[in-house]
């Protein structure tokens, strides 16, 4: 546990309000659980809800479930009795200390560990219960593969029902089972998780167990008709933003120097990075649209931006698809391929920087529409001026570039779709390159001919088999296996040959298989002069 003088020595800003009584009032009327213990919770929603306990407007604080890696909860969360040290790291390299005792309890919710189970089956049950948020990244809420197949877990829980699942989205499903029973008091489910339209995909997630459990006889309609009835339960949409990398070294020998002894990094078991401090970026974004059935705290005295559907989506659709998240898309991709160690190392690389303009700037912006409450061209400006380049940003490409084939169709589909409806396909350069890139980093070899480590992708063996023949250096007829890929409307939206991209795609594809340095020069000449 973190001994609070020596955080106050060494500059740390400690909470205001005692934190048995918020343990207190947790236990007597939760209002909020979050199912991921990872860095963007620890980073991001421990602030919001410790700046509300501060200020008074927060009595309870947040009950942390985690459903995949236990090592989590009990290498993290319970030896530092669920405090969080979070270092914030401003651009001109101040860093900004904070304790978070928000967390009031967490828990590995998963059958195989009855205890804590049985515990936040109880919360759920009390009707006092306002709101679940969810950040378990968006691969999270995937229940099929590429073709439309369910995944062996979600498989197996269809079968065996509630309160033998293991898939996340099953275990949610079982909870809510429990809250139906006890009386189907309201509820908000919040997923704020990076992808666009969010809470549509969890109400679809969730409603297709239930549903599937119907089928199977283990739950009554009645319990669909409640899931989908938006009095009681809702799903409302957000758009969320904070760089949350792994722990850094550099963070922890400078917290170290400051005199906070017997902190490490850690990577559990299951290959979680994590830390008892999360360090993060000073930039952040929250909005969530204002639909609680089971009424809220004053999220928004909490920095969140509270607005209707439209708006949210406006804002997501904006970060998501044109000025974040396609540009870290490719510049991870790349940046992989070339042997980058960091964002901002990437960012200091003339070609890879223009690439980030060109995918943001000239190919974003004329599509996106202003949602009004953030105005697109200051928010590519701050991205490019001063996020990505951030030297105390411990963020690599290598992270970002988990789970890729899960974000192609937002991150660049999206825009691809808004090119095609106006018949300006044929103007885009930047994503078509991004995406051949992506082809070329499945081959697992770098632009020095080298293999190199992939980041995880539920994907990856699958995608890899269709790209097996093809090698770097010999004259392949490579449209016979990236065909298939490019067509695939589960993983860009639409189909890329119909758009018109798929030569364009195949073109850059093959330019870089030509052999080491193929990659540089590829990326130098497409993106020369922006």
């Amino acid at each position: 546990m973190f001994d609070l003088k020596v955080l106050h020595a060494a500059g740390v800003q400690l909470p205001k309000k005692d934190k048995n009584e918020v343990i207190k009032n947790t236990k007597k009327e939760p209002r909020w659980v979050h199912f991921g213990g990872g860095n963007l919770y620890r980073a991001f929603h421990a602030e919001v809800a410790q700046t509300l306990i501060d200020q008074g407007f927060l009595e309870s604080g947040i009950i942390v479930c985690e459903t995949f890696d236990e090592e989590v909860i009990d290498q993290v969360y319970t030896p530092y009795q669920q405090d969080i040290l979070e270092v914030i790291m401003h651009e001109k390299g101040r860093f900004e200390q904070k304790l978070l005792q928000s967390t009031a309890a967490s828990y590995f919710c998963h059958p195989s560990r009855e205890e804590s189970y049985q515990a936040v089956r109880e919360v759920f049950q009390n009707k006092a219960l306002q709101m679940v948020t969810v950040t378990i990244t968006e691969k999270g809420y995937g229940l099929t593969t590429s073709t439309g197949a369910y995944l062996k877990s979600v498989e197996q829980d269809i079968i065996a029902g509630p309160h033998e699942a293991t898939n996340t989205m099953s275990i949610l499903v079982s909870l809510l089972w429990d809250r139906f029973q006890a009386g189907a008091a309201p509820l908000a489910l919040i997923s704020t998780d990076n992808f666009s339209q969010n809470g549509q995909r969890f109400q679809r997630a969730i409603l297709t167990i239930a549903q599937e459990w119907v089928a199977k006889g283990r739950v009554p309609q009645a319990f669909v008709a409640y899931l989908s009835d938006k009095e009681k339960i809702s799903f409302p949409w957000s758009m969320i933003d904070r760089i949350t990398p792994n722990p850094s070294q550099v963070v922890l020998d400078q917290l170290t120097q400051a005199g906070i002894e017997g902190l490490s990094l850690i990577r559990t078991s299951k290959g979680t990075n994590i830390a008892p401090f999360a360090n993060t970026e000073a930039t952040h974004y929250l909005v969530i649209e204002d639909d609680f059935p089971n009424g809220r705290p004053e999220l928004a005295k909490g920095g969140v931006i509270l607005t209707s559907r439209e708006v949210v989506d406006k804002a997501d659709v904006m970060k998501v698809t044109t000025c974040l998240n396609p540009l870290h898309t490719a510049m991870s991709i790349f940046g992989c391929l070339l042997g980058f160690q960091t964002i901002a190392e990437e960012m200091a690389d003339q070609d890879i920087s223009r690439l980030v303009k060109g995918v943001g700037y000239i190919e974003g912006l004329p599509v996106v529409e202003d949602p009004g409450i953030i105005q697109p061209k200051a928010f590519i400006d701050e991205v490019i001026g001063l996020r990505l380049p951030n030297p105390l940003i411990p963020d690599t490409p290598q992270r970002i570039a988990t789970d890729t084939s899960q974000k192609m169709a937002i991150r660049f589909g999206e825009t691809i779709k808004k090119y095609l409806k106006n018949d300006r396909v044929d103007e885009l350069h930047f994503i078509p390159l991004a995406i051949a890139g992506w082809l070329r980093y499945l081959l697992g070899i770098d632009d020095q001919g080298q293999f190199f480590k992939l980041s995880p992708d539920p994907l990856l063996p699958e995608l890899q088999s269709q790209l097996a023949p093809i090698k770097l250096g010999e004259t392949t007829d490579t449209a016979a296996y990236i065909q298939p890929i490019l067509s695939n409307e589960t993983l860009f939206g639409l189909d890329l040959h119909k758009a018109g991209l798929g030569e364009k795609v195949q073109g850059y594809f093959e330019q870089m298989l030509i052999g080491p340095g193929a990659i540089r020069q590829t990326l130098h000449e497409t993106v020369g002069g922006v």
